[in-house]
């Protein structure tokens, strides 16, 4: 009896075509599972970088108008890239991601001046998800976090912190 067994599992060698067609069906399910989802993660850590960058900006902010008796009038990237370096260039070139500074009137939309003495909006547009992250610092002091877009790390509402 086990003389016939050896037998038949000797003259049986590899796999037959179904169970390698199965196998690759298996394989081909799992990827279409797990791609997307890897892509999702990758715009989800663009996005984190986007507000990692609005806080080191709004960090800045603060210490030039600790600087300059308490104002944010005549802040531009280039006075905060003075203060930390680790603060994104501007939007006008390719770099992204790119930062923004306008002036704020509390109310969560940016002014299209300059930051005024008491209040500022950074901007911070993600590098592939063109997301923008906001930090609003209204005249009274007030602090906003906003973001536009869809998916990544911009939640439903807009809202961010």
């Amino acid at each position: 009896m086990l003389n016939k067994f050896r037998v038949r599992a000797q003259s049986e060698s590899g796999f037959t075509l179904v169970e390698l067609l199965v196998v690759m069906l298996i394989i081909g399910l799992l990827a279409a599972i797990a791609i997307p989802a890897f892509f999702n993660q990758r715009n989800k850590a663009n996005d984190a970088s986007a507000k990692e960058s609005a806080k080191t900006s709004q960090t800045a902010m603060e210490t030039y108008a600790t600087d300059n008796s308490g104002s944010y009038v005549g802040a531009d990237v280039a006075a905060l890239r003075l203060i930390e370096a680790a603060v994104p260039t501007d939007c006008a070139g390719a770099a992204r991601p790119c930062l923004t500074i306008s002036g704020s009137n509390g109310s969560n939309v940016a002014n299209a001046g300059a930051p005024t003495a008491g209040g500022y909006r950074v901007t911070v547009t993600a590098k592939t998800t063109g997301n923008t992250f906001s930090i609003d610092r209204a005249s009274n002091g007030t602090i906003s976090y906003v973001c536009t877009g869809t998916g990544g790390g911009c939640p439903t509402g807009g809202a961010w912190n």
